[in-house]
């Protein structure tokens, strides 16, 4: 596991915002290099390794905008830059994006913002497990991959919840892996919800033989397998009053009898367990022993349903679609329509949702591009009709997304960061279709 700090190059000639970001960044953990010119910046870039830059433009020595075409020329790989300028025009953002740049601030700055651009950078720069894919795109998601190797340095009881088909178990496996990159260890998985409570017991601490009919011969439960690694207990708020005792017991002691057993066994695991449920009102209603609930509430992470961050909904679909091997397909696309199909639903059942949607999509389909027909049995209703020969289909379509674009900068207050994650897009895209469209905000002046 990487523990070895993020480093920051900083370039910024104002000594008191320099000053105020290089101490803040350290207080964040971030190992930061502070440069007050253009020159000194370029030097270290080009024998040290940076995890982001975060680069002002106007230089005493250099404009900000060449240092970045500088460096672009002479290195293969940079790291991501972020500028900040407190002279922001929407046509410099668009250029300095288009160069390659991450991000574009103004001044003065949200700090809260620029931190976590550059944790989101970070992680994906230099992934805390080699090889490890993000969670997500949405800022919720970037949040609780940040989490994921503080918690994996400890063997802490996390509790994951979550609607049903909402990746509680994809970030439970996301934290194993944090703890073991090598994957030496097991991850087990049980859905507490599927099973009766005779044969819960028996999944999780084995049986003996002659424990039950059927018990032929000895087995190890799930608390033996997981052994050393990690047990994954899904759906923990189905669990019985009865075996919720056990279950205690077993986390307390850290040890197990199988059942028809006698003889003590001991485990080492990392508990993660997830639900759906409110497990809190549960508690206060009686329906789950409080004292188990404090001891898996250790550390809590929710991951909001797909509805909620709709930023993930394309970024999934595109992971998705590269693994699915339905009706023995090739490479799958998605078209305009499709894509539009997908933002515009509500997902009840989440990702596991659109997994299946997509599938089906993968066999009904006999073209690489996927239409928003293969979707979804039903489309979404049509937009009203237009009077006719007013505009041309191209003219019609900007028109709306110009107005449905201004009406969502003008909700937020012009924030360029709160409309693009509104809008389900990147601030990037957001920036160009301003530009595209002929968009003036005026915070962004």
């Amino acid at each position: 596991m990487n523990t070895k700090p993020y480093r920051i190059c900083l370039i910024e000639d104002d000594l008191i915002m320099g000053e105020a970001l290089s101490d803040r960044l350290d207080l964040e953990d971030f190992e930061c290099d502070w440069f007050k010119t253009g020159q000194d910046a370029l030097r270290a870039l080009g024998h040290k390794r940076y995890d982001a830059v975060i680069s002002d433009i106007q230089l005493p020595d250099i404009n900000g905008e060449d240092l970045f075409v500088q460096l672009k020329a002479t290195a293969t790989t940079l790291p991501p830059f972020v500028f900040t300028t407190g002279y922001g025009t929407v046509d410099r953002a668009v250029r300095l994006l288009k160069l390659g740049a991450h991000d574009y601030l103004t001044k003065p700055l949200d700090i809260h913002a620029l931190l976590e651009t550059v944790k989101s950078l970070c992680i994906q720069s230099r992934p805390a497990v080699a090889g490890e894919n993000n969670l997500g795109v949405s800022r919720a998601m970037r949040t609780i991959e940040s989490l994921l190797p503080r918690i994996a340095q400890n063997s802490t009881s996390v509790l994951i919840t979550g609607e049903s088909g909402v990746g509680k178990e994809w970030v439970a496996r996301a934290l194993h892996h944090h703890h073991d990159p090598a994957d030496q260890t097991p991850f087990i998985a049980v859905n507490c919800g599927a099973l009766t409570e005779t044969l819960l017991e028996a999944e999780l601490f084995g049986h003996v033989r002659g424990a039950f009919t059927g018990a032929v011969r000895d087995k190890k439960g799930v608390f033996e397998l997981a052994n050393g690694g990690t047990l994954f207990l899904d759906e923990i708020g189905e669990m019985s009053p009865t075996m919720q005792i056990k279950l205690l017991r077993a986390i307390q002691e850290r040890q197990i009898v199988r059942v028809g057993g006698e003889a003590l066994i001991p485990v080492t695991i990392r508990l993660i367990c997830a639900t759906h449920q409110d497990l809190k009102k549960m508690v206060e209603v009686g329906k789950f022993r409080e004292d188990l609930y404090y001891r898996i509430h250790v550390i809590q992470l929710h991951i909001p349903p797909l509805r909620e961050r709709k930023e993930d909904i394309l970024w999934l679909a595109g992971r998705l679609l590269k693994t699915c091997t339905a009706g023995n397909c090739g490479a799958r696309t998605l078209l305009r329509s499709a894509e539009k199909a997908l933002l515009d639903y509500p997902w009840p059942g989440n990702v596991r949702e659109l997994k299946h949607c997509l599938e089906r999509s993968c066999i009904l389909s006999q073209q690489n591009g996927l239409t928003a027909e293969l979707l979804f049995d039903e489309l979404p209703s049509t937009p009203p009709e237009q009077s006719q020969g007013a505009e041309s289909l191209n003219e019609y379509l900007h028109a709306c997304e110009r107005k449905y674009i201004e009406d969502r900068l003008s909700a937020n207050g012009g924030r360029i960061a709160d409309t693009a994650a509104a809008l389900g897009i990147s601030r990037k895209n957001l920036w160009e279709k301003m530009k595209k469209l002929e968009i003036q905000n005026e915070a962004a002046q």
